[in-house]
């Protein structure tokens, strides 16, 4: 499917592309996110078989335009741009640092038939305190010095990955694309706010919205999702089952189906 775009509030293209058919479902991806990895390419090709999908980069990927100085506010704006694009009050699924921005985009009155947000990172319950606080001045930092991939594999730690994996995972023919987009992390970063769950704005919420967490997700995770999904309005809370951070396409899609019905 060809590029398209459309331009956001302060000027930036944003570019995104649309494949299926059925309800319109804008997808919302996390740190390092692009619609043009192979995890992108098969997400859209199975949600295409229950929803025309808009895939969109955000603002410094692919083939989206990044204005400076960067905002979280301008981020809204530009989902609000594709939401518009998307018909004006789609389907919205959204993962990781990416559901954060979807929230705060429903707290900011983005039009939205129903939100998914799966596992936003937010530091709550007894394990908040093995968040890293100091990560955005930390990653910040490196991408100013230009160490894109140092910025890279300190991510990886941060959410998880051993060490050991991030040596091996620099190997792979995807670090390449990771470390291009290296200079997006403090945008995800500024959106996590030092991984603060902004409870006010999300009471504000009125958007029908539902949490998203597997079910072998790990702990920290869970309990994000269960403080979301309390915290939020209406909001339910669904497990998909064998399911963990990195949701697969086939077992998303039935999810996303079952969810939206039930909204």
């Amino acid at each position: 499917m060809a590029t398209q775009f459309v331009t956001s509030k302060d000027g930036t293209r944003i570019a995104y592309e649309t494949v299926g058919s059925g309800e319109p479902l804008v997808i919302v991806w996390g740190a390092l996110g692009a619609r043009a990895s192979p995890f992108a390419k098969g997400m859209r090709e199975e949600l295409a078989k229950s929803f025309t999908v808009y895939d969109y980069d955000r603002r410094g990927r692919g083939e989206s335009g990044d204005a400076k100085p960067y905002a979280v506010a301008r981020e809204v704006e530009d989902l609000r741009a594709v939401c518009e694009a998307a018909g004006g009050s789609p389907f919205v699924w959204a993962t990781s640092s990416g559901a954060a921005l979807a929230l705060e985009a429903a707290a900011a009155g983005v039009p939205m038939r129903v939100l998914a947000a799966h596992e936003p990172p937010y530091a709550v319950g007894p394990e908040a305190g093995s968040f890293d606080r100091d990560y955005e001045a930390n990653v910040t930092a490196l991408i100013q010095q230009g160490k894109r991939a140092e910025a890279v594999g300190y991510f990886m730690r941060v959410v998880g990955v051993p060490g050991p994996m991030v040596w091996v995972m620099r190997l792979m023919p995807f670090w390449k694309q990771m470390v291009q987009l290296a200079h997006t992390l403090p945008y995800d970063a500024a959106i996590m706010n030092r991984f603060e769950m902004p409870e006010a704005r999300l009471r504000g919420i009125r958007t029908p919205t539902v949490v998203l967490v597997g079910g072998s997700t790990p702990s920290r995770l869970r309990a994000a999702a269960d403080a979301v999904a309390k915290v939020v309005p209406g909001a339910t809370e669904q497990v998909v089952p064998k399911q963990n951070h990195g949701i697969k396409p086939q077992a998303l899609r039935p999810a996303l189906v079952e969810a939206f019905a039930g909204k």
